[in-house]
């Protein structure tokens, strides 16, 4: 940011007082909480950390400083949990990304597990051949998702963002009722915890594991 467009110190000390002010809401609003799922709770949350980033940004901006604690933004934060108090059943949603960085070592290896019982596949030649998409369906079709984040490096494989959600329910849905489409009834009030892993945790550390967030929603 240019020395033109720095925020001033008269800004920054309105951002501080912001934040204190949104702290003092914060406290207070939990205070007279009426439960787990206090919606009012859950708004001075959100109010306290974007009051909280923003005096960050402009803090950095300013006397390139930051403040020694982290406050997760809205859009990062669950709703107030809304599913029942004991579960009769959960569902498990996870969504893994991968960039396919080394198409060359991702055929030979699909090759190498068609080559293993060529009858069964009707053939490894015609089965993989020069085709990314068949050699995924030969890997995915061979391994656990669980191995193939493992090992994903073996098949050329680069991992992306990663999230896992559990979610409560009274009772299980219907045999085959959401195999069409297994992530639209995901409801973010329904979410007993969740895990996410993201290189964005760890942009400065870029040689470590990336950072795993947990965010109770119970």
């Amino acid at each position: 940011m240019s020395d033109a467009a720095q925020p001033t110190a008269a800004e920054v000390r309105a951002a501080a007082e912001a934040v204190k002010a949104a702290l003092d809401h914060h406290l207070a609003a939990v205070e007279r909480r009426t439960g787990d799922d206090d919606a009012a709770v859950y708004d001075a949350f959100n109010a306290l950390a974007a009051a909280a980033e923003f005096y960050d940004e402009l803090l950095y901006d300013r006397y390139d400083e930051v403040t020694p604690f982290e406050i997760p933004g809205a859009e990062d934060s669950l709703p107030p949990y809304t599913g029942p108090e004991e579960p009769n059943a959960l569902s498990v949603l996870i969504r893994r990304d991968y960039a396919v960085v080394e198409p060359p070592r991702l055929l030979a290896q699909a090759q190498r597990i068609a080559d293993l019982d060529p009858d069964e596949r009707g053939g490894s030649a015609a089965v993989v051949g020069s085709s990314v998409h068949a050699a995924l369906g030969v890997l995915f079709g061979e391994y656990e998702p669980d191995e193939i984040a493992s090992r994903h490096a073996e098949f050329g494989l680069e991992e992306g963002d990663s999230t896992l959600w559990v979610t409560a329910a009274e009772e299980l849905p219907e045999a085959g009722e959401w195999l069409g489409a297994p992530f639209d009834d995901a409801d973010p009030q329904l979410v007993v915890c969740r895990f996410d892993a993201s290189a964005v945790f760890d942009e400065d550390e870029p040689d470590e594991e990336p950072a795993r967030l947990v965010v109770d929603g119970s």
